[in-house]
């Protein structure tokens, strides 16, 4: 089943329904189907080799997103960028995954000139929502294309994206998904957000489309949903989305969330037709997860997900944040839920020995969602999955109820005079000071102990706490082991593009 016929299926269920809403420009199913047929005809026409790598560089914008949606349609492969990131990541991303055709938004042009001019692999340049010299518009290419489905067939085991890794580590590498991985990966979420027959879905875009909420509109708009797209990041203007649209569901990191408990006058707003707020990406604090469920109501929905097996290894849904009626305890809402339907789970030690329930060691997953391989990468694809077993990096382990708990990042554990330090357990007890708005903690060089426990704060808006007090904390419920040793305070962590901290940014500025 190739990805796009889940927007087929939603256009199918009445293409006069509204797919698509951005300010005041509404986009209904039949419309936007009718676009994507042009634009894959349009790509068809250029004479490209089948699986021909088309990158999209554009804000939040339905017009850039159908562009997507057209080359899956034309059996080509979507390569994301990142509208903020710097043109040596582009040039990185655009050279190291043989980029052959551009699609992008007018404001980007000076930046697509010093691209192009250093790209000669790029074959096409095309101007979603105007003209640019060097560039085809979009009008332009699709103007003398029918509104008719083209003459292709899509096999669901071709590849459908090239998503970069989120680059926390090291370079990003190229992941390889299938339209068959995104397909199950849709269908997990399907059946993991259900809604009542004729049911209203309205999904927001409120995280960039390029990554986690792109894909996160699709088992909406496979439903008939509506997808509301917000073009940039305001607490405000989203919350005013949220209860002016009526909107159902909708994804955000969990730094965000935090900022939102945050904001006056949210206890007086109305989430009554909010059935899933979905976070992840991210670990999330006990402590604010128990305010944003006091606060939104049983609807905290948390996806556990990597870019190589993307958005469905794991469910906390909203019910199993509640045990007998009541929030459930810190050990439940600390873990990542129950593996998903459609692939096998297993904890794993250094030697690929599958461990007992209860053991720590590294989560692997097996099924239809795990990547294709990295792109031109096949020595550390052979590293990365072992048996069919992809090896995730995380640390974690299974409790008795069959719930998924990730410990850490296995490249983020600190070795301090012998002991393991797992950051993510320190970083739960600091997130509990009602000064604290989110915080990393790192292994730093020291002279006899190998590393040391060092945090980094980031604090609420005129709030106040000293190192000492939050080393007295982790002491108190942790141990001078596990305790930092330091505390630094910053006024804004570094973050990936999903809101995710970049810890190797900070361990290099400590490490030099």
């Amino acid at each position: 089943m190739p990805l796009i016929s889940l927007f087929d299926r939603g256009a199918s269920l009445g293409r006069d329904r509204i797919a698509y809403v951005r300010g005041s420009t509404e986009i209904s199913f039949g419309a936007a189907q009718d676009q994507t047929y042009r634009i894959a005809r349009a790509l068809l026409a250029q004479n490209l080799r089948r699986g021909s790598h088309c990158a999209v560089l554009s804000d939040n914008d339905p017009a850039s997103w159908l562009c997507v949606l057209a080359v899956w349609r034309a059996a080509h492969v979507w390569v994301p960028l990142n509208p903020r990131a710097p043109l040596p990541e582009h040039l990185h991303l655009i050279q190291g995954f043989d980029v052959e055709v551009l699609f992008y938004k007018q404001m980007f042009a000076p930046l697509i000139a010093e691209i192009a001019h250093q790209s000669p692999g790029l074959k096409l340049l095309v101007c979603i929502d105007g003209e640019a010299e060097g560039s085809a518009s979009l009008g332009q290419l699709v103007a003398d294309q029918p509104a008719l489905p083209p003459d292709i067939v899509v096999g669901e085991e071709e590849m459908a994206a090239l998503m970069p890794t989120g680059g926390t580590t090291g370079r990003p590498k190229g992941v390889m998904l299938s339209h068959r991985n995104l397909v199950v990966s849709a269908i997990n979420g399907i059946l993991n957000t259900p809604y009542a027959p004729g049911e209203p879905i309205v999904n927001l875009a409120a995280a960039p489309m390029t990554h986690t909420a792109g894909f996160l509109t699709l088992p909406a708009t496979a439903r008939g949903g509506k997808v509301v797209v917000m073009t940039k990041p305001d607490p405000t203007e989203l919350l005013d989305i949220v209860t002016g649209q009526g909107v159902t569901e909708f994804f955000l990191p969990p730094t965000v969330i935090y900022r939102l408990l945050d904001m006056p006058g949210i206890d007086q707003r109305d989430f009554s037709r909010l059935k899933y707020l979905m976070y992840g990406a991210a670990p999330m604090s006990v402590e604010k997860l128990r305010r944003a469920l006091q606060l939104f109501g049983p609807v905290m929905h948390q996806g556990y997900g990597q870019t190589e097996a993307p958005g469905a290894i794991a469910f906390l849904r909203p019910g199993d944040h509640y045990r007998d009626g009541q929030v459930a305890e810190d050990a439940r809402l600390s873990s990542c839920g129950l593996p998903s339907v459609f692939n096998s789970t297993a904890i794993m030690d250094d030697e690929g020995n599958i461990l007992p329930q209860g053991s720590t060691g590294e989560i692997c997953v097996r099924g239809d969602i795990v990547m294709m391989g990295y792109y031109k990468q096949p020595d550390v694809t052979a590293q990365t999955i072992v048996d069919g077993w992809l090896h995730t990096g995380d640390l974690g382990h299974i409790d008795a109820e069959g719930f998924l708990h990730i410990t850490d990042r296995k490249k983020d554990v600190i070795i301090s005079g012998g002991f393991n330090v797992y950051p993510g357990e320190v970083e739960q007890v600091i997130w509990r000071h009602p000064a604290v708005l989110d915080c990393a903690v790192i292994g730093v060089p020291h002279p006899d102990w190998g590393e040391a426990v060092k945090a980094v704060v980031e604090l609420k808006p005129g709030a106040a706490v000293s190192g000492e007090e939050l080393i007295a904390l982790c002491k108190q419920q942790l141990g001078s082991v596990k305790a930092p040793k330091s505390i630094d305070f910053i006024d804004s962590l570094p973050r990936s593009p999903v809101g995710k901290v970049v810890k190797k940014d900070l361990r290099e500025i400590y490490r030099s």
